[in-house]
């Protein structure tokens, strides 16, 4: 790969106590990040390749800690409805009906949408995920998998021996861009017995859990009856917190819960855009913050978000928290892009590799063009990222030390090839 230096106009690296960086310069040699300064010319080496990129900002790449990529076939198929009726009515009788192949197109599409945006680790849990895998293994993206996990019986036994293997034969694969996890699906769709089985593997082949918790009132109600306890209870009962676990949602969670869940060193990944879409409540996560729980943030399906955005993810949270709190001060632009990048991270067990521009960590970068009537001026880096860009203001993408997105393009796919195969997919899904 050789060495590659990056001469920006602006430079956040998100390493900690470290202020943006005006004229700045990184330096890459191979798939890792080497330094990070303030701009000398005496720097250029002989053999290196330099990127001028004044009008360019240059930052870690974002972090999706929650996602069901192949969800992209269903977007804009079954908007504006209830979780409850979403999933039973609309979206689990067509999951019944996927293929392989489907997820495969599916997961291609997902990823080029990530990419193009400025995602460059993505937390997937869905079925079929070999395909994941290899969609993973070809687009250069870093991803963590996990493959849902729910019923019970014989058939749900037989998806976990499934699921145990893929996590095995997929982990550290890809020049070691695959990590992986089992998904327990939630507290209502996982009887106590599976769920005992699930904690059991997961200790067993040391793979951590990702699981929807406390998303809808519903799901209190729902367990309340079935089990007379809420559901952070339920799944305590039965040894989940035992394991590092990434909790996703968390939109009904008590404060004695949230205390709880912070000392249990559970990561939350907040999903606001498909919170609010499907009604199912703000999250309290100025609470969370408060009490030390680790906050990332994730787009969830295109099914239900209807985009893949990370950036409109960080504005909402942002925005969403200052109203629900009645407080401007609650969740600052700086802990919003904290929560797309580095807690990001650290939720995925990945933040000893990835979420801040530091030495001897991997290169996973993006450059976002500066040069455009929205992101003038830039007084402040961070909270013009937050509050004025968008996803589609990324140029180029780089994940270990490999540039996947180059001036807007995909380097490893065609992406009109991609963008057709899936919408062929979509439709014949319909049809059957």
């Amino acid at each position: 790969m050789g060495t590659i230096l990056i001469h920006c106009q602006w430079l956040i690296s998100m390493a900690e106590g470290q202020a943006p960086i005006h004229d700045a310069y990184l330096k890459i040699v191979d798939d890792k990040i080497a330094e990070v300064g303030q701009w000398q010319e005496a720097m250029i080496e002989p053999g290196a390749e330099v990127i001028e990129a004044q009008d360019k900002l240059v930052m870690p790449g974002l972090i999706n800690t929650h996602t069901h990529a192949a969800m992209v076939l269903f977007r804009s198929l079954a908007d504006d409805l209830a979780l409850d009726s979403w999933l039973k009515e609309k979206i689990w009788p067509l999951e019944e009906k996927l293929t392989p192949e489907d997820v495969y197109a599916g997961t291609r599409l997902a990823i080029c949408e990530m990419l193009r945006s400025g995602i460059t680790t993505f937390a997937d849990m869905y079925f079929f995920m070999d395909e994941v895998a290899r969609a993973v293994e070809e687009s250069g993206i870093r991803a963590v998998l996990a493959r849902g996990l729910l019923g019970a019986g014989p058939e749900a036994e037989k998806k976990l021996e499934e699921a145990i293997e893929t996590g095995k034969k997929w982990k550290g694969k890809a020049e070691g861009r695959i990590t992986t996890m089992l998904g327990p699906h939630a507290p209502y769709t996982v009887p106590p017995e599976f769920l005992r089985q699930v904690v059991a593997a997961s200790r067993h082949y040391q793979l951590p859990l990702h699981i929807h918790v406390a998303e809808t009132r519903n799901e209190l109600e729902e367990i309340s009856k079935e089990y007379s306890k809420r559901p952070v209870a339920y799944l305590a009962e039965h040894g989940v917190f035992s394991r590092p676990v990434l909790l996703a949602h968390g939109v009904w969670l008590d404060e004695g819960e949230i205390s709880f869940l912070s000392r249990q060193k559970v990561a939350v990944a907040h999903n606001p855009a498909s919170n609010l879409k499907l009604a199912s409540g703000i999250a309290p996560v100025a609470k969370m913050l408060q009490e030390g729980l680790l906050v990332s943030l994730g787009t969830d399906g295109a099914a239900s978000n209807n985009r893949l955005d990370l950036f409109a993810e960080m504005r909402l949270a942002s925005l969403l928290h200052k109203v629900a709190n009645q407080d401007p001060t609650v969740l600052s632009a700086e802990t919003a892009l904290k929560m797309g990048t580095i807690n990001g991270a650290h939720a995925l067990g990945l933040a000893e590799q990835i979420g801040s521009l530091e030495p001897e960590k991997k290169a996973d970068l993006i450059m976002i063009d500066l040069n455009q009537s929205h992101l003038t001026p830039c007084l402040n880096p961070v909270s013009l990222l937050v509050y004025a860009a968008r996803g589609s203001d990324v140029t180029d993408v780089m994940v270990n030390g490999e540039w996947l997105v180059q001036a807007g393009k995909i380097t490893k796919w065609d992406e009109s090839e991609v963008i057709k195969a899936a919408a062929r997919t979509a439709a014949d899904l319909l049809k059957r």
